[in-house]
């Protein structure tokens, strides 16, 4: 008997609903669980009960910002090592390094970034 492979859960934090559902739809069809959060305290939330396999994170979040979602993820043993890529328009490279040196995988700028790139990016970094 094969086993069947469980689907990759994504989970989206990201409060602009247009682009949640660009991407609901797209990973959708590519095969992904796809869960989203529209701040950084669901977000942790979801993560801590949905556990999922890889992390799209935007900075510029209402009740608590992608940086402080980051820290507190490294933090736990639970989730430090959820892979997490950014998805942010903050394009200053002190933003950049800020958030890949709180443990962000990947950087990526919205407006430089195809949803094509990220799903690349995503399967790069999905654990094997």
């Amino acid at each position: 008997m094969v086993k069947k492979r469980r689907k990759p859960k994504i989970l989206m934090m990201e409060d602009n609903i247009f682009l949640r559902k660009l991407y609901r739809d797209k990973l959708t069809r590519e095969g992904f669980v796809f869960i989203e959060a529209t701040n950084g305290i669901e977000g942790i939330n979801k993560t801590l009960s949905e556990k999922p396999d890889l992390i799209i994170l935007d900075l510029i979040l209402p009740r608590k910002n992608g940086f402080d979602v980051l820290d507190d993820l490294r933090k736990d043993s639970r989730t430090k090592n959820i892979p997490v890529i950014v998805l942010s328009n903050l394009a200053q490279e002190i933003d950049i390094k800020e958030a890949l040196a709180r443990g962000a995988r990947e950087y990526l700028v919205k407006t430089e970034t195809r949803l094509e790139d990220v799903i690349k990016k995503i399967k790069k970094w999905l654990p094997k």
